[in-house]
């Protein structure tokens, strides 16, 4: 039996959130901030702390009874059935040097799964919204559109993305990771976030990351799999809160087989 749509009440919420952190962002982007270096040598700004904590009031005041997860404070009732998972700026560096490829991820987990995502580009004006139930929505300067992913069933015609060529460096699947990489017609670097909209907008048939965080990832599942895409994690497994971190985002369920096939040769 169908699990039931994401309640339409959590949709608009979450775009009310997105659109909270777009202002606050917006207001420090080229600004001289103070950047700081956390625990894991990542950079964090005023920005940063402060879009989560707007986020986070907002949530309080809202849904009470609803846990929240992110990533520059503690979490808050991490157990409770419908949890908040938090990103407020996917992208520091990005935004810190100026550029503006950082977005904002916004994700509701039902259970410990990924109900509802948003994918927020500031800068860009650009949003994806995904949530169970309902094609993937589009937002741009031109309007709102579904949107969905392109037709690719053969590996070597597909476009692949990843952050940089040294991903798994270290570990026994990078060397399947540099064979997956050649066996795709084009590899393109970088992008964090913009780059799973790009798969649900089908400009992109593959990403692959491995080392994200929760608040890294939640928001990107509704989005990629409400375009008719699959998200999974880098042995084929369903992404949860509690997966690793390392996931391949696939725009033509398709690619599966021959992909996992070279990733853990």
């Amino acid at each position: 039996m169908a699990a039931p749509p994401c309640p339409l009440e959590f949709i608009t919420f979450a775009e009310q959130l997105a659109d909270r952190a777009r202002l606050s962002v917006l207001e420090h982007f080229r600004d001289d901030l103070a950047v700081d270096e956390k625990s894991d040598l990542t950079p964090v700004t005023a920005a940063d702390r402060e879009t989560e904590s707007a986020l986070r009031g907002l949530i309080q005041d809202t849904y009470p009874e609803h846990g929240i997860l992110g990533e520059e404070y503690p979490a808050l009732n991490p157990d409770a059935e419908l949890l908040w998972v938090l990103d407020p700026i996917d992208g520091t560096k990005s935004f810190i040097t100026g550029s503006p490829m950082f977005g904002t991820l916004i994700a509701l987990a039902e259970g410990g799964r990924p109900l509802l995502g948003i994918i927020d580009m500031p800068v860009l004006d650009e949003r994806w919204v995904g949530a169970r139930g309902f094609p993937t929505r589009f937002h741009e300067r031109r309007g709102t559109r579904s949107v969905a992913t392109r037709p690719c069933a053969d590996l070597s015609d597909a476009y692949l993305r990843t952050m940089t060529p040294d991903a798994f460096d270290g570990e026994a699947r990078h060397v399947g990771f540099q064979n997956l990489l050649r066996g795709t017609r084009m590899t393109l670097y970088g992008g964090d976030c913009y780059s799973f909209g790009q798969v649900a907008s089908g400009g992109i048939d593959i990403v692959v990351e491995n080392g994200l965080a929760t608040y890294d990832f939640a928001a990107l599942v509704p989005v990629v799999e409400g375009a008719g895409g699959l998200m999974v994690d880098c042995d084929g497994r369903e992404i949860t809160l509690d997966s690793a971190g390392d996931v391949l985002a696939l725009g033509d369920r398709q690619l599966l087989d021959p992909a996992l096939r070279l990733l853990n040769n």
